[in-house]
């Protein structure tokens, strides 16, 4: 079962609100029974496909398919009179033809060559194509010829479509479809970018402000670096195109490949991992079948820190595997005692370590090449993950410290779209004794731990980590580890006293992303690390990081994408909510009517005539001068999580009771 599940909850004014019903955190929280992590947010592939629905409507999108059918048709009967023999029964937009005994397929290939079309290659000498709601009555004329010169056959010119369906009566639709208003209301461009830009007023976004989630590295996705996903270069590859037609992209994933590992110190990669979890997963299998290969193949337990990434003790699970927890000291560390007693006591059954450097308490695990020998030692492989590879390109990396695997998340260190954004890329690099095990794919002819239905994954976005490393060359990219390790220690030491941080390391500083302190605050006021992240949102920020990896507080991470200033308005910011808990400790502010515990304060609520509050809208609302500049206007008030845990949505059409 998916671990994203929406659910159809209210706020405290009643109001109806849409939220996470397992919410999403949810791999963190249950760890090894966690759902999510099969889960990959294609996000901006449906929220395009959305607004094309959304946009052409049931009978717009019955118009373009009518059209690609049209033309098929028009296709095969044309192409089939000039002696060619279409194998395809029942099709949509797609043709197979078998050529006549005189015709080859390299005539054909010869005679398009130069020509813009796209035609696919059996390797029977079949010819296939492929029509879209783009292929005019002249791409149609032009297929006609190429296939009408390799015959020798003169041929009229096609000078309209014949509307005519060749699929079966019985398996064209009649049902009712997009029947919500919303695909009815929205016909102009105008109409539309107005829609999007209602929608895009809802949800913070970088455009906005920092997003300080730790552990997700939310960093700046460049402009230059997103122009290559709408060229149509790239963009308009279609699946049925040949290998031998793809050279250019697999040019460039080999030059990316060849970046990446440098970068992690690794020998071998593979991009078809869609996802960060999908990369774990990827890498446990590489793991599974190199210690088959060598008659190890019972192992079957993977040793986890309690300071790993969340997603590791689901993804052992879901490889086969069975956790083991190890303990971590007072600083955040692996406990080495802990973790030399259970490697000596689970020795033969370890398959792997699974570690995240820095580790996910914000700091660098002292030990970590050490821990990495002693699992050598016990013969089995060692797993980095490489969701905090932020604060490591191009300091050190994976290779240097001994690990054998570790995955990248494009989506986080390498400025590819996070999140919602996605889709996400989570290449798995490995040692050389491994590279034999990489995921292959039917493509390749080898089809060993293959774990996308795409030989590359998401390839359509791989230019845009190809720009973010070539655009910043190895100095700028070590400056960019350097300043998002830099951003965050300004931030514990700006925020120490007033909040304290939660772990330091033995060095006494953090990595590239800490834990701030709330537990303390809660014990003296009752204020909870839920009610500081909501009033985050009236100073216009997303909350951070909520109660993980230590529960009752918050992990924020700036990134190096964030300015001098950005950060001393976030300190402002969180030093402005300590005074107002400070407030209720001195009995100002009451302890059951506060700014914080009524967070976050929606637009409707600051301008209905009915004010219940203790306090007055402008402390509600415009609370420093950053704010009173540019204010985000959230559009709930604080969300029922019960109610909507309790009300899930099996369909469109829900109402509150």
């Amino acid at each position: 079962m998916p671990g994203r599940i929406i659910g159809l909850s209210r706020d405290r004014t009643g109001k109806p609100a849409y939220r996470m019903a397992l919410q999403t955190r949810e791999q963190h929280i249950k760890r090894e029974k966690a759902t999510s992590n099969i889960c990959t947010a294609q996000a901006l592939l449906a929220t395009m496909a959305g607004f094309y629905a959304v946009y052409h409507g049931a009978e717009g999108l019955r118009e373009i398919a009518s059209r690609i059918h049209y033309t098929a048709t028009c296709l095969d009967r044309e192409i089939s009179y000039l002696g060619y023999l279409q194998l395809n029964d029942q099709y949509f937009d797609t043709l197979r033809f078998v050529l006549p005994g005189s015709v080859s397929s390299h005539q054909i290939r010869t005679i398009a060559l130069g020509k813009e079309v796209n035609l696919r290659y059996f390797e029977n000498g079949d010819v296939g194509l492929s029509v879209d709601e783009t292929t005019s009555i002249e791409d149609i004329n032009q297929l006609i010829s190429i296939f009408a010169i390799a015959t020798g056959k003169d041929v009229e010119k096609i000078k309209e479509l014949p509307g005519r369906y060749s699929i079966r009566k019985e398996l064209l639709r009649e049902s009712d479809f997009l029947s919500h208003p919303v695909f009815k209301l929205y016909r102009s461009e105008t109409e539309l970018m107005r829609y999007i830009k209602r929608l895009e007023r809802k949800d913070i976004s970088l455009a906005h402000a920092m997003i300080p989630l730790g552990s997700c590295t939310m960093k700046l996705n460049a402009a230059a670096e997103m122009l290559p996903i709408g060229l149509a270069g790239w963009m308009g590859v279609h699946p049925l195109v040949p290998r031998e037609q793809c050279r250019g992209y697999e040019e460039l994933i080999g030059n990316l490949g060849d970046d990446l590992k440098e970068i992690t110190g690794l020998a071998g990669i593979s991009f078809q991992p869609n996802s960060g979890a999908a990369g774990e997963y990827a890498g446990l299998r590489v793991i599974r079948s190199y210690l088959e290969s060598i008659g190890e193949g019972a192992r079957n337990k993977v040793l986890i820190p309690a300071s790993a990434h969340g997603t590791n003790p689901a993804s052992a699970v879901q490889a086969g595997y069975q956790p083991v927890t190890c303990a971590c000291d007072e600083l955040g560390n692996v406990d080495m005692e802990d973790f030399r007693k259970k490697a000596e006591e689970h020795g033969r059954e370890l398959a792997a370590l699974m570690i995240t450097y820095p580790s996910t308490h914000g700091i660098f695990e002292t030990e970590v090449a050490e821990m990495c020998r002693i699992m050598h030692e016990q013969g089995a492989q060692v797993y980095m993950d490489g969701a905090n590879m932020n604060a490591q390109v191009g300091l050190t990396n994976p290779g240097i410290m001994g690990a054998d695997v570790c995955h990248l998340n494009l989506h986080k260190t390498f400025a590819s779209p996070h999140g919602g954004g996605g889709p996400g890329v989570g290449p798995v690099c490995v040692a050389s004794h491994l590279i034999p095990f990489l995921p292959g794919h039917p493509w390749w002819g080898n089809s060993v731990n293959t774990v996308a239905a795409a030989p590359y994954g998401s390839a359509g976005i791989l230019p845009i980590t190809y720009g973010y490393i070539r655009m910043m060359g190895a100095e700028g990219l070590t400056r960019a580890t350097r300043t998002a390790i830099l951003s965050a220690n300004y931030l514990a030491a700006s925020l120490k006293d007033s909040y304290g941080i939660v772990y330091r390391g033995k060095t006494g500083y953090v990595g590239h992303e800490m834990i701030l302190e709330c537990r303390t605050i809660q014990r003296e006021t009752g204020i909870t690390e839920n009610d500081i992240a909501k009033r985050l949102m009236d100073y216009g920020y997303h909350a951070p990081t909520l109660s993980f990896p230590v529960y009752g507080t918050l992990m924020i991470e700036p990134t190096e994408s964030e300015s001098l200033r950005e950060l001393d308005n976030f300190i402002e910011t969180l030093l402005s909510i300590r005074r107002e808990i400070r407030e209720i400790e001195k009995g100002e502010a009451e302890k059951e009517d506060n700014v914080l515990i009524h967070a976050p304060h929606p637009e409707y609520e600051i301008v209905s005539d009915t004010w219940r509050h203790s306090y007055g809208r402008e402390k509600a609302a415009y609370l420093i001068p950053s704010v009173r500049e540019n204010k985000f206007w959230v559009n709930v008030a604080r969300v029922d999580n019960t109610y909507g845990d309790r009300k899930l949505l099996p369909t469109c059409y829900c109402t509150l009771e």
